[in-house]
């Protein structure tokens, strides 16, 4: 007699689920792997955005012999005609454009009309660079301009829809202050009382302010023992619309609290990581998790904790204090 064999046609539901629970508790053990690994990609992206950044800021002083200026103020961006000294009204993004590959960027509108440079003024202040952004927290490309409930114009471009943002900042020092530059070319080159204007010279122991040239020579606490420039603390809630104060303009523009930052000892001052509905337009911090990227003024890159003691970030801040620093990553 012959037994007929019955062939198995297909999971039964049971083993089906088997198989998908497995499944399922494989993704849960992996994911949380796959996006560290991501993130760190994207942490060793920013610091080698911000080792660009420093060498630029190396190159820009050897060439001019002080580093980047941060220009006439919060209402001003680049003049491709006005060097990169005292008349150079924009900031430090601005001026360092010839060392980061953007040479014929920073000379958009050389030699044209005053309403040609205006326009072109414009378009240099939409243009991102990949270099200005940290990928953790956003893409390079632009974001709506708002500024008081209206689109945001400088004394020396049109007004533009939407403007290049940086994730970074300078090192302006441990004093929080409020400046305005003037309002025409003509009164900043003749009449405008800078003096005035600008910080108390006692304070002026970052890297920039309104119309800087600080040297080598004048950093003190030497090169390994300052701050740069490096990441600025954002709330996420306002990552691309333009509403938060301290990164709703361009980043070419001078002195304000979209491209420079400041530290001190005092809470209010210590770096954060970024968190939802926490403001704070001054200080210095990232999306990542531990610690936010600063590059120093040698050109060297490291990563602070967000548990720094508050002193040691006060002297990193400050140029030329004369006080010892022990930096523990």
């Amino acid at each position: 007699m012959q037994r007929m064999e019955r062939r198995r046609q297909a999971f039964t539901l049971v083993e089906l689920l088997v198989v998908i629970a497995i499944i399922g508790i494989l993704i849960a053990l992996l994911l949380p792997a796959v996006q560290a690994a991501r993130e760190a990609a994207r942490r060793s992206e920013c610091k080698n955005h911000l080792k660009q950044i420093g060498l630029a800021f190396l190159l820009h002083e050897d060439t001019h012999g002080h580093m980047p200026s941060l220009g006439w103020g919060w209402a001003w961006v680049g003049d491709p005609d006005r060097g990169f000294g005292e008349r150079q009204p924009a900031g430090w993004v601005y001026n360092i454009l010839p060392y980061i590959e953007q040479q014929a960027l920073h000379d958009l509108g050389a030699g044209q009309s005053v309403a040609a440079k205006r326009a072109l003024a414009g378009q240099v202040a939409m243009t991102p660079i990949a270099t200005m952004n940290c990928p953790s927290r956003r893409s390079a490309i632009p974001y709506v301009a708002f500024y008081s409930g209206g689109t945001f114009h400088a004394y020396n471009a049109d007004a533009v829809p939407v403007h290049a943002r940086s994730d970074y900042a300078v090192n302006a020092g441990t004093t929080v202050h409020t400046l305005s530059g003037p309002t025409s070319l003509e009164q900043g080159d003749t009449t405008f009382d800078w003096k005035s204007a600008n910080i108390p010279y006692e304070q002026r122991n970052g890297l920039a302010y309104l119309r800087s040239q600080v040297r080598h020579g004048q950093i003190t606490d030497g090169l390994s023992n300052t701050y740069c420039v490096g990441e600025k603390y954002l709330i996420p809630d306002h990552y691309t619309n333009g509403m938060n104060g301290a990164d709703n303009t361009s980043m070419y523009q001078g002195y304000d609290w979209d491209v420079n930052r400041w530290g001190n000892a005092t809470p209010d001052r210590l770096p954060q990581q970024d968190r939802p509905g926490a403001d704070n337009w001054t200080i210095f911090g990232s999306p990542h998790a531990g610690g936010f990227n600063m590059v120093f003024c040698d050109g060297s890159v490291h990563q602070i904790p967000y548990s720094i003691d508050g002193e040691i970030h006060r002297r990193l801040t400050s140029r030329n204090d004369g006080l010892p620093v022990e930096l523990n990553e």
